[in-house]
C-alpha cells in the first residue's frame, strides 16, 4: 500500500512538473510575440509620426503684379527679354505689400527666405505660356520654402529645429492669421520625381521606376521558375546532378542580396555593356534574386498535388506532357502565384543589389520606359534618409509608407488567392 502511494506521489510530482514547463513555455511564447508586436507598433508608430507630415505641403498664396518695369520685361515674345528678365521682382513686391515697414537689403533678403527658390521659375514658366498676363494681377500659390515648412508643421516639437529667424517666425504667423501661407494635401509629393528642394520633391519618378523593374522582373522570372520548378519535379531523372542543382537552388535562396548586386555587375554591365540605372538591368538582377524563391514555392505547390490526379490522367491515354500541362500545373498555379507575389514583394523592398549597378543616381524625371535612367522606391529612400534637410528626412519617412502600402497589398493579395484558388484534397 506504501509502494503504491509512493509511485502515485511520484507521478503526480512528475505531472505537476510537466504541466509548470508547459506553462512556462507557453509563457515565453506569449512573450515573444508581445514583444514582437511592440516592437512593430513602436516602429510603425515612429514612421507615421515622422512621415504623416510628408503628406502635407505649405503653400505661399500672393496676388501678384505683372508689373513690365520692375520685371524688365517690355515684349514677353523677345526671347533676350524672357532670359534676362527678373521674375523674383513681383513676388517680392507682393511680400511687400504684406509687410510695408520692411525696408533694406537685409529685410528683404529675410523675407526672401519666405518663398521656396523654385518660385521665381514657376513665374517664369507662366509668363512663357501666356504672355497676356503681362500688366496683369493674378493670384498665385506657391510652395513656401523648407524653412517656413519646417516652421508651420513642428514650431511645437522641440526635437525639430528650427532656422527661421525670430523675426521670420513673426511674419510667417502673421500670413498664417491673414490666410496667405496655408497647408493642403501635397499633391506634389506623388506628382514630381526627385528634386533638390524638399518642397518639389516626390516619389512619381521612384513609384515609375519600380514598377518597370518589377514587370522585367516578374516577365523573366515567373516563367522561368515555373518552367524550372516542372522539370525537376516531374522530368528530371533522380541522379547526382539533379541532386546537385536541387541543393545550389536551396542555397540561393539564402544567398545576401548584394552578391547578387555583384553578379549583375559583372555580367550585364562589364560584360555585356549594359547601361547603368535602367530598369531593364535593375529587373534581371532581381530577376536572379527572386528566381529561387519562386522555383522551391513552385516545386512544393506540385508536391501538394495527389498521385491520383496524374494516374487518372495517364490512365485514360494521357501523355506526360498532358498530365502536366491539364492537370497539374492548373492544380498547382495558386501556390505558384503565391509564392511569386511573395517573391516579387521581396524584390520591391531590395536596395542592395540595385545600389551597385547604379540605381543610386540623382533622377529628377520620370522614366518613359525600360532603358530610361530610373530609381526604385527602397532606393529613394535611401538617399532622402541620407540627407541632412529636415524636410527630406519627413519625405523618406513618407515614402516609408507609400513602399509598405504596396508590400502589404502585394502580401494581402497573395494570401487572397491562397484562400481563394486553394483547394483542399
Amino acid at each position: 500500500m506504501t509502494n503504491s502511494t509512493s509511485q502515485a506521489e511520484i507521478v503526480r510530482q512528475s505531472l505537476k512538473r510537466r504541466y509548470r514547463k508547459e506553462r512556462r513555455f507557453r509563457a515565453y511564447g506569449i512573450t515573444a510575440i508581445a514583444l514582437a508586436i511592440t516592437a512593430l507598433v513602436v516602429l510603425f508608430s515612429d514612421i507615421i509620426s515622422k512621415g504623416h507630415t510628408g503628406f502635407l505641403k505649405t503653400t505661399v498664396t500672393l496676388e501678384v503684379t505683372f508689373d513690365p518695369e520692375i520685371m524688365y520685361l517690355e515684349d514677353a515674345t523677345d526671347p533676350a527679354q524672357i532670359r534676362n528678365a527678373d521674375y523674383l521682382a513681383p513676388l517680392m513686391a507682393a511680400l511687400k505689400r504684406e509687410f510695408p515697414e520692411v525696408s533694406g537689403r537685409s529685410g528683404e533678403r529675410a523675407l526672401k527666405g519666405l518663398l521656396n527658390s523654385y518660385s521665381s521659375s514657376e513665374v517664369k514658366d507662366l509668363v512663357v505660356a501666356n504672355p497676356a498676363v503681362m500688366g496683369t494681377t493674378q493670384t498665385l500659390t506657391f510652395v513656401a520654402s523648407d524653412d517656413v515648412d519646417v516652421f508651420v508643421k513642428h514650431r511645437d516639437d522641440s526635437s525639430y529645429s528650427l532656422k527661421l529667424t525670430e523675426e521670420q517666425q513673426a511674419w510667417t504667423l502673421a500670413l498664417m492669421e491673414r490666410g496667405v501661407i496655408d497647408t493642403s494635401f501635397n499633391d506634389v509629393f506623388f506628382t514630381h520625381g526627385d528634386s533638390r528642394d524638399p518642397g518639389h520633391a516626390g516619389v512619381l519618378g521612384a513609384i515609375v521606376g519600380s514598377l518597370l523593374t518589377m514587370a522585367v522582373t516578374l516577365l523573366l522570372s515567373f516563367p522561368i521558375g515555373v518552367a524550372a520548378a516542372i522539370y525537376l519535379e516531374e522530368f528530371a531523372p533522380q541522379n547526382r546532378l539533379t541532386d546537385f542543382i536541387e541543393v545550389n537552388i536551396n542555397n540561393l535562396a539564402a544567398v545576401p542580396s548584394i552578391i547578387f548586386g555583384l553578379l549583375g555587375l559583372a555580367i550585364f554591365i562589364n560584360l555585356f555593356g549594359m547601361p547603368r540605372s535602367v530598369p531593364v538591368v535593375g529587373g534581371l538582377v532581381l530577376m536572379l534574386m527572386t528566381l529561387p524563391t519562386i522555383i522551391i514555392s513552385s516545386r512544393a505547390a506540385i508536391k501538394s498535388v495527389p498521385p491520383s490526379i496524374r494516374e487518372a490522367a495517364e490512365g485514360i491515354g494521357a501523355s506526360k506532357m498532358q498530365v502536366v500541362l491539364h492537370h497539374v500545373l492548373p492544380l498547382a498555379m495558386p501556390g505558384m502565384l503565391t509564392g511569386s507575389i511573395i517573391g516579387m514583394a521581396q524584390a520591391l523592398g531590395e536596395t542592395a543589389p540595385l545600389l551597385l549597378i547604379g540605381m543610386v543616381a540623382f533622377i529628377v524625371d520620370v522614366p518613359d520606359g525600360f532603358f530610361s535612367s530610373a530609381t526604385v522606391l527602397p532606393v529613394q529612400i535611401f538617399l532622402w534618409a541620407g540627407s541632412p534637410e529636415l524636410g527630406f528626412i519627413e519625405r523618406a519617412s513618407a515614402a516609408i509608407m507609400v513602399l509598405l502600402t504596396f508590400l502589404i497589398s502585394m502580401n494581402a493579395l497573395a494570401i487572397w488567392l491562397r484562400k481563394r484558388l486553394e483547394r483542399r484534397w
